[in-house]
Formats: C-alpha cells, structure tokens, sequence
C-alpha cells in the first residue's frame, strides 16, 4: 500500500500552475463518442480517472491517443452499447457513457455506478430525464438498461440540480428530436464547459450556466478540438493550502469567478488574498479566523471543497459551523483530523469545528478525494510527519500533486508500505 509522508510546519512559497479540470474532462471525453469524427483534447490531466473513462470508451470501441500532453479520440461508426462492473464500480462518472451511447446507439446497458462513498448519489434524476425522452428504462442483475428507437425532444424538470443528470440528458438531448428543455438545471461551469464542447461540434444549446437550458436536436455532430477549463477544486486547495501554513503562494492558470465562494470564505478567515486576470495570490497573515460554511450548488460554496475549508477551521481561533447540503455522508474525514488533534463534533450534516492551537502528525487514512486533500492540508501545517494512506484516493483528482507541493518547499514523500 502506498501512503504519502508530509513533514508538517514549513509555509508554502512560491507558483503552482493548476490542471485543466478533471470534473470537466469526463464528461467531454465521454460526450466525443457523439461526434462522426476524431476529436482532440489540448490538454487533459494524467489522473487515474481520466485513465478510467479512456478504459471505458475503448470498451465502446472508440480510439483513444495519447498525443503531447492531450488526447485524441476517435469515435466508432457502430459503438458497443455495454459498460460492464469492472469499469464502472471504479468511478461514478463512467455513467455519463449512457446518454451518448442512447443517442448514437439506441441502447446502453450500463452496470449501477461506484465512485468515493460519500453518500447515495442516486441515478434517478437521469433515468427520469431519459424515459421523458422517450427510452424505456430497466434494472436487471445489478445493470440499467435503456433502450429508444428515437429519442424525442421533452420539458424535463429536476428535483434537484444534479450535474452528472444534466450533462447526462444533454448529451442524450443534442440528437434528439426537436426541442429538450432542461428546468432547475446545474449551473456549474463543468456544465457550460461541457456545452461549449458540443455547440463548437455542432450542437444547439442555450442557457448552459443557467438552471433553465434549451438544446434543440441535430442530425449529426463532427470533430472539434478543444480546451479545458482549469480546476477550481485543485485550485481552491492549493488557495487553502497557502492559508493554513502561513505561506505566500501564487496560484496560476484559474478563472476567479469560479472561485468566488472559496474567495469570500478565506477573506472572512482573514487571509490575504489578491485576485488577478488569470492567477490568486493567497498570502496567511497569522490569526485565522472562524467562519461558518454552507455547502450548496453552483454559485453557491462547493461540496468537493468542505473538507479542505474544515481542515483550516481546525486551526482557526473560535469556533465554525460546516453545514453539509449535497452529500450526507461526507465527514468520513472528521475522525482522521481528529486524530491529528482537531476538535470537531458532528451531529448529522453539522459539524461544529473547535479551533485548536495546533495539529500534531499521525497516521491517518483517506477515506475518499477531497477527504484525503483535507488531511493533506492538515498535515502541511501539523507539528512532525504526518503519515496519510490509500493515497489512490488523491490520485483520482490531482495532477502531479507531490511535484507540486515540493515546488512550494513542502517536505513530502512517496512510500511503499507494506
């Protein structure tokens, strides 16, 4: 088993360039079977998520090459119409393989999604968008099965604005019949990246980044080359980063209004923080102080960001709430900070964070991504090593992590552990 080693107490220094989103290149790389030609990503992260769907759409029969730092995908004329366990048990996002394979296909038989434990997750929200497209829906032997002669353009309202729903209908929509009207629609920029991919293929979409959007069907879509947003996750932990070790960090290559409730959260902790065209500098400046934080859709602060902000909360001089909305399962990371000393309670999706004076190294596991970027972080500023294992878990989301870090001063190492 691999863990990483962190000796904590050294502030970061320095510039990080931040990857092209892994939560954006999913979609897209699944969204390229949709087209009649080869496409090309410029530049997509070495994660072992990206690994993962790359599996999964070589499975359907697509081309997939690696070409300098970015991918070239050629779709089949005739794509296979099966995702079977042992791709999608690994990662939930291997279900957005449906709605393409309805739409080029006419069938998809896809086994139920895995992916981080963080709560249910459930699939519903997308099966409901495709039976209202006109696919007849069954479950049978731990598999979805869904088939349409033609899919047909619908009013599909969501109950909640689901991202994986809505990037999963759209690509079912964009060949469609007619007109898909998507209500209470995600707002998230990982959908407008998405939508950007297939309107330069062809597609008709309108209203992407807003919760009511509009996609009216064409025949075909063609190849395109594209460019992927930058990642607001990898960039808001490396924002944290520079906070909770007192360091001074540039972080490059981010889009601020993506970042916003990150921002706003870590200037009402009193840190330093200067916003440019493309890059944050995060400057800690001593005294953190308490803020309380609610997780919500898009504008609103994110999930996958909590438990990096809990872990500055750690340290910080009073008391915080963290409010959990999205996931109901996701403080699996509570029990690891504090064993590195944290003082947090939790009673149901509320966590109330007793800032201490300081955190000491430990062994600790990671539970799950952002989980693991959480005791990352912790053990950044933590008193002596901090030994984190099922590193596998940050493998999935962030590019070149020890690189990085090290870039900035931080002691960090890669061992074997058997």
């Amino acid at each position: 088993m691999e863990t990483l080693v962190i000796e904590g107490g050294r502030p970061l220094a320095g510039l990080v360039k931040v990857s092209p989103a892994k939560n954006a290149v999913l979609p897209i790389i699944t969204a390229s079977l949709l087209a009649e030609s080869a496409c090309e990503l410029e530049e997509v992260p070495a994660l072992a998520d990206v690994e993962t769907i790359c599996a999964v759409i070589r499975h359907l029969g697509a081309g997939v090459e690696r070409r300098g730092g970015g991918l070239v995908i050629t779709p089949p004329d005739r794509p296979a119409t099966e995702a079977p366990y042992e791709f999608v048990r690994q990662m939930r996002a291997s279900f957005l393989v449906m709605g393409p394979l309805l739409a080029r296909a006419g069938r998809a038989r896809i086994s139920l999604p895995g992916g981080c434990a963080i709560g249910t997750r459930p699939i519903d929200l997308h099966l409901k968008g495709f039976a209202l497209l006109g696919a007849k829906i069954a479950q049978t032997g731990g598999y979805i099965e869904a088939r349409a002669s033609a899919l047909t353009g619908s009013r599909i309202y969501l109950d909640f604005p689901s991202v994986g729903a809505t990037e999963n209908i759209i690509m079912a929509a964009v060949l469609a019949r007619g007109q898909t009207v998507i209500e209470n629609a995600a707002e998230e920029p990982e959908v407008v990246d998405l939508a950007n991919y297939l309107n330069a293929m062809g597609a008709r979409i309108k209203g992407a980044g807003t919760k009511l959007i509009r996609i009216q069907g064409v025949e075909e879509l063609h190849g395109v080359t594209h460019s992927i947003i930058p990642d607001r996750i990898e960039a808001g932990s490396f924002l944290v980063a520079a906070a909770i070790t007192g360091g001074d960090v540039v972080v490059e290559n981010v889009i601020c209004d993506h970042l916003k409730p990150v921002v706003a959260k870590l200037q009402e902790a009193g840190i330093t923080v200067e916003e440019r065209e493309s890059n944050i500098r995060v400057a800690g400046n001593g005294e953190i102080r308490p803020v309380d934080i609610k997780t919500m859709p898009y504008p609103g602060f994110p999930t996958d960001m909590q438990p990096q902000l809990m872990a500055l909360m750690t340290l910080a001089k009073g008391t915080s709430v963290v409010t959990e909305t999205v996931f109901e399962n996701r403080f699996m990371h509570v029990n690891e900070l504090k064993r590195m000393g944290a003082r947090i309670k939790v009673a149901g999706r509320t966590a109330v964070v007793y800032g201490v004076r300081g955190l000491t190294g430990a062994r600790v596991r990671a539970t799950d991504l952002r989980a693991g970027a959480a005791l990352v972080l912790a053990a950044l500023r933590a008193a002596g090593e901090t030994e984190i294992g099922d590193v596998h878990h940050l493998d999935r989301g962030y590019e070149n992590l020890i690189d990085k870090l090290r870039s900035l001063g931080a002691a960090v190492r890669r061992e074997e552990r058997r």
